[in-house]
């Protein structure tokens, strides 16, 4: 914790009196900070994770984006927006992490539960907002433009076909058994990844990691946290996460009356669909052959992986 007292210090001008570790997500450990007035939320990325790399690479595009919608849309107070640092700078960092600081927001993570009505009709309103601006705002989106690149896949394929041999024996064998429904979705992700390249979709800017687990309720108001994947990318990217909830006519209703004439892009949906399987996949895989892991954690990652296994059909 000494460091991250450091870090706050430098960086933020923060002396801080507690650290208190939360339920992070899988990508990253977060901290709740007091510094006798006020809580922040501190996000860390340990460097050695394998996915680190991807997870920050954009954070000086994607934050500057974030925080103009907030100061200039109707999203303002309804995403989570970092802090700057001292000098002005997104994030920060050591040898052993990059760090985003957050205004602690005072709510529940809606998780495990089920959303309730109130917070449908908020959630499409906030997506329906988001996909209102596109390359046209006065922040730059140039690398956050979707090119429907499948950059995980030579080394999915790797592991698969030439290395499968002297993966660490659950790993084979995992993958082993599905074996011929990772090659064909494989090949249908590539198919149509060219095919959407051709078409050259109408973008927007979208979330791209719309679940529970990344929604807060602070008050009366749905907060939509965890801005990593923005993309200026086809609207599908963010509407594949409601076609197969319940309450999609409800979302789709409310959505409609901001986008009237929006026609589902069914190749852009599949593309999505699959390309997001195939990347949690990949990131399971990653987690086993090259984070350390002690046992229990390692076990719980074969549980998962074989969980997106086994629902890899479309």
């Amino acid at each position: 914790m000494i460091r991250f007292n450091n870090i706050l210090e430098k960086q933020y001008s923060i002396n801080c009196i507690n650290i208190t570790a939360q339920a992070g997500g899988w990508s990253a450990l977060a901290y709740k900070v007091f510094d006798g007035e006020k809580d922040y939320f501190l996000k860390v990325y340990e460097k050695s994770r394998a996915s680190t790399p991807k997870l920050t690479a954009l954070i000086d595009t994607y934050v500057p984006i974030t925080m103009w919608l907030n100061e200039n849309t109707d999203m303002k107070g309804k995403l989570s927006v970092p802090l700057l640092t001292k000098d002005g700078k997104s994030k920060c960092e050591d040898d052993n992490g990059i760090y985003l600081l957050y205004k602690y927001i005072d709510g529940t993570t809606v998780g495990s539960n089920e959303l309730t009505e109130k917070q449908v009709q908020q959630l499409a309103k906030i997506i329906a907002t988001l996909h209102l601006y596109n390359d046209k705002i006065p922040v730059n989106t140039k690398s956050i433009r979707e090119d429907f690149s499948l950059p995980f896949l030579k080394q999915l394929k790797q592991v698969l076909r030439k290395e499968c041999a002297s993966l660490p024996m659950d790993l084979k064998c995992l993958l082993g058994a599905h074996i011929k429904p990772l090659e064909q979705s494989i090949d249908r992700v590539e198919g149509l990844s060219e095919i959407l390249r051709r078409s050259n979709p109408k973008m927007a800017l979208c979330h791209t990691d719309i679940h529970n687990w990344n929604l807060m309720q602070r008050d009366e108001q749905l907060v939509l946290i965890d801005w990593e994947g923005l993309k200026l990318a086809p609207v599908e990217a963010d509407l594949m996460f409601f076609v197969d909830k319940p309450y999609y006519d409800v979302f789709m209703n409310i959505y409609l009356k901001l986008h009237k004439d929006f026609l589902i892009n069914t190749d852009a949906l599949l593309f999505y669909h699959i390309r997001r399987k195939l990347e949690d996949i990949w990131e399971f895989i990653e987690q086993l052959l090259y984070d350390n892991q002690e046992d229990k954690e390692r076990n719980e990652t074969i549980k998962v992986l074989d969980g997106e296994l086994n629902n890899l059909v479309f």
